[in-house]
């Protein structure tokens, strides 16, 4: 055989090895047509997998959320009320004091000085009208047994009169300069809380000075004042002319409760420029929580909605035509449910109308979902194993 016969040899069995596949496979695709599908019915579809959760009926707390500043009724800047040196200083900053308790002392040796002189002068005045009273009772004996004439008696009479009124000046004055000594001794006028102090021993202060010596603050009981929308005014005025409505302070992030109290105010105008009500609340202190200037959350309880319709809030969806949720049905299927809603309490929806407690409404996996679609509970979220005592992670 020559070499080209035995090339053309090896070429025609390298064809044969490449058709033999494609004709098997070509059987195969013959058959598979041949065989018909099976119809895909609806039982047969893909569940969606969504979270689910029922409708609950329950007393519903109905709350206004606001900011709020604590304020303390009473903030008094003590002054020295005479002018001196301050000998002494008889608190610590910060300290919690009690009204008529001792702060400061003023060095009370010039006004105990101007007390004596005055001490001295009414003394003089008095000796003076016990004198004038002794020559009046002489001039009258003797007018009565003709000895002396009455005209002496009316004019002793008169200079008795002008003496008492002395003496009651010069009672006066020493009345004044004991109301002054008593000034040097400077007490709280208010149960609180002593601020900084501003004036050091030795200082020399002054009835006109604008800073004073310290500042006393109401720490207890405290108020928070907050604004809320005007338009909440009505169910304000409804809900506290029978009790007052229950006020909470929380921390800014409502993280925490710091004291409970009690609507005490509402201002008689609305602000004009921004359509809120001024409002203030009681809060009872004794155990320091709330402190003046401090900026917290408060929530106003308006009332209780007793046998609410409730899910949780992310069950609620809004479409063109208004709110609705996503019921799962007898049949496993998801159903529109258009729904009237009220207020959102703590995550969970007030649904005023369109469903019944009871109902199992979907939570989550909304967007796939439509009228009719085949749902399934998503299985819960795996969590991880607690470690056994004594291992380490």
């Amino acid at each position: 055989m020559s070499l080209i016969q035995r090339s053309l040899s090896v070429a025609r069995r390298y064809r044969l090895s490449l058709l033999l596949p494609l004709a098997a496979l070509a059987g195969v695709a013959l058959q598979l047509r041949a065989t018909p599908a099976a119809p895909m019915t609806a039982s047969a579809a893909a569940s969606v997998p969504v979270t689910l959760a029922t409708a609950q009926r329950r007393a519903l707390p109905l709350w206004t959320d606001a900011l709020g500043t604590v304020t303390s009724l009473n903030a008094v800047s003590v002054r020295s009320r005479v002018d001196g040196q301050l000998q002494a200083v008889h608190f610590t900053e910060g300290q919690a004091v009690k009204a008529g308790e001792l702060l400061a002392t003023i060095d009370p040796r010039p006004l105990q000085v101007q007390l004596a002189q005055s001490q001295a002068v009414l003394a003089q005045e008095e000796a003076r009208l016990a004198s004038s009273k002794v020559d009046l009772e002489r001039a009258g004996a003797l007018a009565q047994a003709g000895a002396g004439p009455t005209q002496t008696v009316d004019t002793l009479r008169a200079q008795v009169t002008t003496q008492a009124a002395t003496v009651q000046a010069a009672r006066s004055a020493v009345d004044a300069a004991q109301l002054q000594l008593s000034f040097t001794r400077i007490t709280s006028p208010i149960d609180g809380r002593a601020g900084q102090r501003l004036a050091g021993v030795g200082a020399a202060v002054h009835a006109m000075d604008a800073n004073g010596l310290v500042t006393v603050t109401q720490m207890n009981p405290i108020w928070v004042a907050f604004s809320v929308p005007q338009d909440l005014l009505p169910a304000i005025l409804r809900e506290s002319a029978g009790h007052p409505l229950k006020v909470s302070a929380l921390l800014r992030d409502r993280s925490r409760t710091l004291a409970e109290g009690e609507l005490v105010f509402v201002d008689s105008q609305v602000t004009p420029t921004n359509g809120q009500i001024q409002l203030k609340a009681r809060f009872d202190n004794s155990r320091p929580a709330l402190w003046p200037g401090e900026l917290v959350a408060v929530r106003m309880l308006l009332r209780t909605q007793e046998d609410a319709t409730v899910v949780p809030q992310e069950a609620v969806q809004q479409g063109a035509d208004g709110n609705f949720v996503y019921v799962a049905n007898a049949r496993h299927q998801a159903e529109v449910r258009k729904v009237g809603v009220g207020e959102v309490v703590d995550g969970m929806q007030w649904v005023r109308s369109g469903l019944a407690p009871g109902e199992t409404v979907v939570t989550q996996g909304q967007y796939r979902l439509a009228a009719g679609v085949p749902i399934a509970a998503a299985p819960p979220p795996a969590t991880a194993a607690a470690p056994a005592p004594g291992a380490h992670p």
